[in-house]
Order: structure tokens, then sequence, then C-alpha cells
């Protein structure tokens, strides 16, 4: 028996020595993957303390060399040149490691929450962010050996983590249905445009918070986000009482959704555990840390429900969150593209408009406007094309030289009051010309010194609208489309829509809630 032991120790020491001996590498780094052109990327792993890792790639003529630091990791900085391939690259150590059909071109981060978590593809019991409304069309076509993703696996995780789980996925019509929809229409617009390989990594999990993808001292250090971490940490002390009120309320709610599936109320939150993929930071730890720092060209996001009872303070911790990926990616100006939130009974305008702030003050961004594609009854509009449609013209105009390109619908730019209480307001991507569709002009509101808003008529006059509303004399403000379920009918030339506004500063329901 000693000698049993002695030896399955021996061996269990020799298994330890071999895997710190062996180069190893993430997830990401894997056959199939695309690196991005014309720029230099990092290529990393693990190894034995001191061990020198070669690392050779088919379109260098030499090797680029990396010794493991005290704790086994390594990195290298590879130049990579016009997009193009297959080519394979080399990692050598004790052991020797071969990566292949390797494509240069442009590598996007795809992020947020179930609206870029849906899938091209319907899922058996996936509840409703799965099958785009055009799937049976789009699926037979989706022949794109240049279009990879790697999807991350859903990781909740204290602290941060050097490695995530999954695979990069070849574009066909086997594997398309689980790619997400909106990356997916993207790149396939953008290689169409382009003949560029895509890479998309998809980094996303539903019903997610903005703090659940931030890094925790970004919400340490900031006052207005303290309370985040605060309100979690009451939480977790409460954390079993709430969780058998929250199976009580659930148990209610589902019966009054079978006797009656339309019915206004809301369903009830569960609270948030330790293991919650709500938990501020955790998503970060799990999920975007590992990813850093794969060479990106690019982010795109679409996220904000689950903040919208917060809207005001997604006014920071939107910015926040943009800043600090730039920050630990080192690329300070990393195009970031995202969608603003489709009208829907839970969304209210004050969401909308945070993310209209972070469009105009955030250099590098773009804002994809959705609100004539909403669902009012699910949050989960099935027309996944026209979003990736939307956030491919800000990137084809911003990055892939398409300087024709019409990429915003307008944006409320000044108002100016004219006699007889009309009001003038001007607006920004205008060229070509406002139009409305299907109607007259609508969900324009005005207000006079009382601010009580009262429905407007308004007409387009060239590059501007005129507002007026007869029982309002001294108007002082102006809104559009200031509601969680509007229907909208504004557009530019470009047949793409204007996002909703506010004149006024007046304060806000979600005002002063952290």
């Amino acid at each position: 028996m000693r000698i049993s032991r002695l030896l399955t120790s021996a061996f269990l020491l020799t298994l330890t020595y071999s895997a710190q001996a062996n180069v190893t590498l993430p997830a990401l780094i894997a056959d199939n993957m695309v690196l991005q052109q014309k720029s230099t990327v990092a290529l990393w792993g693990w190894a034995e303390a001191g061990e020198t890792v070669s690392v050779t790639a088919s379109w260098q003529k030499a090797p680029v060399n990396a010794t493991a630091d005290a704790a086994g990791n390594w990195l290298v900085r590879v130049p990579t040149g016009q997009a193009g391939g297959p080519y394979t690259i080399r990692f050598q150590g004790r052991n020797e490691l071969t990566v292949r059909n390797v494509l240069l071109g442009e590598v996007w981060l795809c992020s947020g929450q179930s609206n870029m978590a849906f899938s091209v593809s319907k899922k058996p019991n996936s509840g409703s962010y799965t099958g785009v409304i055009n799937e049976a069309e789009v699926v037979p076509k989706a022949s794109y050996p240049a279009i990879r993703m790697f999807t991350v696996k859903n990781t909740v995780a204290n602290e941060p983590q050097r490695d995530t789980q999954g695979q990069w996925q070849v574009c066909s019509p086997q594997t398309v249905g689980e790619f997400s929809a909106v990356a997916y229409f993207f790149a396939q617009e953008i290689h169409e445009h382009t003949r560029l390989p895509i890479g998309l990594i998809n980094s996303t999990w539903g019903g997610t918070p903005a703090e659940s993808w931030t890094r925790k001292d970004v919400l340490e250090q900031d006052p207005d986000f303290r309370p985040i971490l605060r309100r979690y940490e009451r939480g977790l002390t409460t954390f079993e009482q709430d969780q058998a009120t929250y199976k009580q309320q659930l148990a209610e709610f589902q019966q009054e959704r079978a006797a009656n599936p339309q019915t206004a109320r809301m369903a009830p939150v569960a609270p948030v555990g330790v293991t919650s993929n709500k938990s501020p930071y955790k998503l970060y730890n799990g999920m975007i840390r590992p990813l850093i720092p794969y060479t990106l060209r690019g982010v795109l996001w679409y996220q904000g429900e689950n903040n919208a009872d917060r809207a005001y303070q997604y006014r920071r911790l939107f910015p926040a969150l943009i800043q600090s990926w730039r920050q630990e990616w080192q690329q300070p100006e990393m195009p970031f593209y995202f969608v603003q939130i489709a009208p829907h009974r839970s969304q209210n305008p004050e969401i909308r408009e945070a993310q209209l702030l972070t469009l105009q003050t955030v250099p590098r961004t773009g804002m994809a406007v959705i609100t004539d594609w909403g669902d009012s009854l699910d949050i989960h509009p099935r027309n996944k094309q026209v979003v990736g449609h939307r956030l491919a013209q800000w990137a084809l105009a911003k990055d892939y030289g398409a300087k024709k390109t019409v990429y915003s619908g307008p944006i409320y730019h000044s108002m100016k009051v004219e006699a007889g209480g009309q009001v003038r307001l001007r607006f920004d991507y205008a060229a070509g010309g406002l139009q409305a569709r299907n109607g007259p002009l609508r969900e324009f509101t005005i207000a006079g010194p009382d601010s009580v808003f009262r429905p407007a008529q308004a007409r387009i006059e060239g590059n501007s609208v005129v507002v007026w509303n007869e029982q309002v004399k001294q108007p002082v403000a102006v809104r559009f489309a200031w509601r969680a379920i509007p229907n909208p009918n504004f557009y530019n030339a470009a047949g793409l829509p204007a996002t909703p506004f506010r004149t006024d500063q007046w304060k806000l329901k979600t005002q002063g809630l952290l």
C-alpha cells in the first residue's frame, strides 16, 4: 500500500510538473480565429516560469520570443498585414502548439444583454429572445466562411478570470443559427461591402445591468456608483428571506398570466444573490477580463433595459463603462457603437435620453435608433436585421471609408420660439430634408411655463420642424416621442428615424435614484 501511495504521488507530481512546463493558450487563441489586420496583435498564454516561448506566424518571416514571468504568464505582440489567410501560428516552448485556419481581418466584441444574445435561429424552450423574423430566409444563405464567431461561456466570477470557455465557429447554414443575430447581420453587411474577414466575440447574458459588466474599482471610486455596491451587499444579508418572497410572488404572477396572457403587470424581480448574473462587476470578471488584451477593431453594445429604473444614473455609468474598457484594451479611440432601447412598456424615455447623451458626449461612439421597430409587449423585437444594418452604417461611414453613407437619423440641435406661439426646431443629420411617413408628424408635445405637456401639431419646413398648440400661448419646451411606447414617423431623407428628445431640463422621475 505504501509503495502504491508513493507511486501515485510521484505520478501526480509528474502531471503537475508537466502541466506547468507545457505552453498553454487561452480559449480565444485557437483554430479558426480572426486577428485584427494592419495592427500589432497580442498573443499570450502560460508556461513554466522562466520558459522561453517562440511564436511563429506564417505571415511573418521571423519568430517572436517571450519569457514567462514568475507566475508563468507570457505575451508577445505580432505585427499583422492586410486582411487574408488562412494562416497558421506555431507556439513552441517545452512543447509545441499549432493554431490553424487563422484569418487576418476585423474583430468586433459584441456584448450586452438578451437583445444582443438573441440568436438567429429559434431554440426550444428558450423564451422570446431567439429566432429572427426572417430565419427561414437567412439561414440557408449564410455561407460566409470569412465570418467567424466566438461565444463566451456565461460566467459569474468574484475575481477577475484569466480565461474563458468557447470556440471559434465558421459561419455556415449549419452554424449560423447559434450566432448572435445582431452581430451576424452587422458582420454580413460589413463583409459584403469590404470583402474583409470578420471576427465576432459574443460576450452576452440576458437580463443584466451595466454594472455587472463594469470593473469593480470603477464602481468603488465614484460616489454615484458606490450605492450599487452597498445595495448589493445589503441584499446578500437578506437574500434567503427575499428569495422566499420572490418565489411566492412569482407563483401568483404565473397564475395571473395563465388566466390572462395579456396582463399588464410586470413579473416580479428576483433578488440578487452571490451567484446572480445581475451582481455588480462579476460578469466583467468572468466574461470581459479573460478577453483582454485580444486586439479589437471596436465594440457593439445592446444593453440598457435593466438600467431603465435608474436611467439618470446610466448617463454616467454607461460612459464610465466605455472609458474603462478602452483603458483596459489600451485603445482610447476604440469605436463603441450601441443600440438605443426600443419602445416597450417597461422602458421609460429617460433611458433613451441617457443613451443619446452618451452619443453626444463620448467621442467615437455611434447609436442605432430603432423606435420604428419595437414591440410594446415583447422587449425582444425579432427584426434584428434592421438593427445590424443601422450599426453597420456607423462602422461603414466611420471605419471603412464609406463617406457617403448616412449613419444617423435627425438629432435635435436647437429651438427658437417664433411669433404666434410657434417653436422652430432644427436638427443635425437632416441633409436632403426631413420626412413624415404615413401621415402628418406624430409624437410631438409642447409645454408652457406650467410644465404641462400637450399634444402638438407639427409640420416640416426644409431642415426644420415647426411645432405648436393653440392652447400654449407661451411655449418654453418641446418633447418628441417622450413615452415608453412611442409611435413616431419622423425620418431624414436616408430613411433613418429621429431619436426621441426633449428641449427642457426639468427634473426627471429617475433623477436622484442611485
